[in-house]
């Protein structure tokens, strides 16, 4: 990694991407090591989450480092103590910090002042290491990035940001079906067409989740409705009504498509029970996978063993 902070998949290479995977897919095989012995990491959550605390906290247990969690009523993040105070605090204890926050703005700032490498658990504009252990999940099942393609039905959101970043970086074609007003936004789609511009990727936005998913390798979807948009709720239900994942839709994709979902799912809205417990999902074992990716990523940002690439990777 060009920089030891973690805030956007943008802070990657092509090259370090695949490095990661392939550290990554070693350490699945590994099991427990003592790699991060004495290293500490630092959660600070302002969001809830069941994925991303447990698979931090295992990946740096399984590293033989130590973790210790931070909830928004035991910090008051911005509210009891300043952001730039919080960072320059938690500097001095610990050796890595990872933040999952509502706003972009708090993280930037917070990596502005902290002495520690920052990793982005989740902010409102990206979700960095879910793209990855997505990407990661990809090349388990298929054997390869380059040239696939991934449609993502749904929220132009941080997942999708992040995946779309990620997929333009590794060569994967990228389709995204939204409603008008839910797209992916401008800026987000030039970058990515910098990178596809690089790695050969197409990268394709329609209303059309038929258009999107018409012979696609890999099916994506995420809920409609994130936390802090309850007040959205009933508009946004009217607003994708039609970009339901179900058989229909799965049908349309390749014969061996595999279908993913960051979790968790609302059942019923986004995607039917008959796809996400399917034969073609993936969604449990792309969890699983964060773990083992974190791991991966927690090596590289602290210091660990340098993990050779496959050389079919």
């Amino acid at each position: 990694m060009n920089s030891k902070d973690f805030i956007s998949i943008s802070d990657l290479t092509a090259g370090d991407i695949k490095r990661l995977i392939s550290s990554a897919l070693d350490m699945k095989a590994m099991g427990w090591s003592t790699m991060l012995n004495e290293k500490v990491l630092a959660l600070l959550f302002e969001k809830p989450s069941l994925r991303h605390r447990t698979s931090f906290e295992v990946a740096m247990r399984q590293l033989g480092g130590q973790c210790i969690y931070l909830s928004p009523a035991e910090v008051g993040l911005g509210k009891r103590e300043s952001v730039a105070d919080v960072a320059r605090v938690l500097s001095g204890y610990t050796d890595c910090i990872a933040i999952r926050t509502f706003s972009q703005e708090t993280l930037e700032t917070f990596a502005g002042y902290s002495r520690v490498p920052v990793i982005n658990a989740l902010s409102d504009l990206e979700h960095p290491c879910q793209a990855l252990a997505d990407l990661m999940t990809i090349y388990e099942k298929k054997g390869e990035l380059e040239g696939l393609t991934l449609a993502f039905i749904g929220d132009g959101n941080n997942v999708a940001n992040s995946l779309l970043l990620g997929s333009a970086l590794s060569g994967i074609n990228f389709r995204f079906a939204s409603p008008a007003g839910y797209e992916i936004k401008e800026n987000m789609l030039n970058t990515a067409r910098e990178y596809a511009g690089e790695s050969g990727a197409e990268i394709m936005c329609t209303d059309d989740p038929r258009e999107a998913v018409t012979q696609a390798d890999i099916v994506y979807t995420d809920v409609w409705i994130s936390m802090g948009q309850e007040a959205e709720a009933e508009k946004r239900r009217k607003a994708f009504a039609g970009y339901q994942v179900n058989n229909e839709l799965m049908s349309l994709a390749r014969e061996d498509a595999i279908f993913m979902h960051d979790l968790p799912a609302h059942r019923g809205e986004e995607v039917t029970d008959d796809v996400i417990d399917g034969a073609a999902s993936v969604v449990f074992e792309q969890s699983e996978n964060k773990m083992h990716l974190l791991k991966a990523l927690l090596l590289d940002i602290l210091g660990g063993l340098e993990i050779s690439l496959p050389g079919n990777l």
